[in-house]
C-alpha cells in the first residue's frame, strides 16, 4: 500500500480543524471531512483510523510544532539576547495564533475527546513549551519566582490565543503589532 503524502494528510487535518472549530467534534462526520477535501468519507480511513485519531494527530502535531519552535527560539541563556528571544517567541506564537485560529478553538473545546494517553502527551508538550518561555523570562526577571513567570506566560497565551474572537476587524499585520505590544507590556512588570 502506498504511504499517504504529508500534503494530503495536512490537507485533511486542516479541513477537519476548520470543521471541528465551526461545528464541534461530535457535529462533524467522517463523510463531512471527506467532502471538504474532495474524497469519500471512507477514503479517509486510508489516512487515519477514525475521527478520534485525526483529532489526536491534529492536537499532538501543533503541540509538537509549538514546543520545537519555542525550544529553537529560546536556546540562549545570555541575558543580552533574552530580549530578542522573547520577541522571537512572541512573534512565533502570534504568527501561529493569527494563521491557525481554528486549531486554537479545537484545542479549547475538544481536548477532552482525545484518548487519555495522547491527552497527557499533548499536555506534556504544552508544559515544555511554557517552560521555554519561563526560561527566557527568568533571564529578564531573575528575581521573579518561576511560578509567577509561569502564570504570566499562561496569561499572555490567553491574550495571544484570543485571535479566533478578536482578530476579525484588524488587518493581520495590525493585529500582530497590537498583540505584540500588549504582550510585551504585560510581561514587562513581573
Amino acid at each position: 500500500m502506498k504511504t499517504p503524502t504529508r500534503n494530503r494528510r495536512a490537507e485533511i487535518l486542516e479541513a477537519a480543524a476548520d470543521l471541528f472549530a465551526a461545528r464541534g467534534f461530535h457535529g462533524v462526520s467522517i463523510e463531512d471531512i471527506g467532502t471538504a477535501v474532495g474524497v469519500s468519507g471512507p477514503a479517509l480511513y486510508r489516512h487515519f483510523n477514525g475521527k478520534e485519531a485525526l483529532l489526536t494527530e491534529m492536537l499532538l502535531d501543533i503541540s509538537e510544532r509549538l514546543h520545537e519552535q519555542g525550544a529553537r527560539l529560546a536556546t540562549t541563556a545570555d541575558p543580552d539576547t533574552a530580549e530578542a528571544a522573547l520577541d522571537a517567541l512572541l512573534s512565533g506564537h502570534i504568527e501561529f495564533a493569527l494563521t491557525h485560529p481554528a486549531l486554537i478553538r479545537v484545542h479549547e473545546r475538544e481536548l477532552d475527546n482525545v484518548p487519555e494517553q495522547a491527552r497527557r502527551a499533548i499536555r506534556r508538550l504544552q508544559r515544555l513549551y511554557v517552560e521555554e518561555w519561563v526560561t527566557v523570562l527568568s533571564e529578564l526577571h531573575p528575581a521573579c519566582p518561576p511560578a509567577r513567570l509561569r502564570a504570566a506566560t499562561h496569561a499572555v497565551f490567553g491574550l495571544l490565543n484570543s485571535t479566533p474572537r478578536s482578530a476579525g476587524e484588524l488587518a493581520p499585520e495590525a493585529m500582530a503589532g497590537l498583540l505584540h505590544t500588549m504582550a510585551r507590556a504585560a510581561l514587562s512588570r513581573l
